[in-house]
């Protein structure tokens, strides 16, 4: 089991940067897949990053290529998101989410192969 605690959130303006965190616990985080979704007002969950369980792979939705980046430290057990060029539309609540190993390799964006989540953080970028 793991158990995952965002943290980073803010309010900042556009073209800022933020750094998330995700604290997880458990054993078998550093054999999980991890990933960031986001949930803007009105709108429905949406894949954002994710990276395989040694960190050598990585996949982005389309909308924040060459802006974030996701990493991870498993001596640490932390994930991080990096955010630069932060736009309005970038405002959300942020989730990290932990699951298999194998979920990288087959399909990563899919949320409900995710089996851990945390509680969210938001982030709110102004104009």
């Amino acid at each position: 089991q793991v158990h995952v605690v965002e943290s980073g959130g803010g309010l900042v303006q556009a073209g800022d940067s933020l750094r998330l965190s995700c604290a997880a616990s458990g054993r078998t985080f550093s054999s999980s897949t991890m990933a960031w979704f986001r949930q803007a007002p009105g709108k429905e969950r949406e894949f954002v990053a994710a990276i395989s369980w040694s960190g050598g792979n990585t996949d982005y939705t389309d909308s924040v290529k060459g802006r974030f980046t996701i990493s991870r430290d498993n001596a640490k057990n932390t994930v991080y998101l990096r955010m630069n060029i932060l736009k309005p539309e970038d405002t959300a609540v942020y989730y990290c989410a932990a699951g298999p190993r194998s979920l990288f390799y087959r399909d990563p964006r899919m949320s409900s192969g995710y089996d851990y989540w945390g509680q969210g953080t938001q982030v709110t970028v102004s104009s």
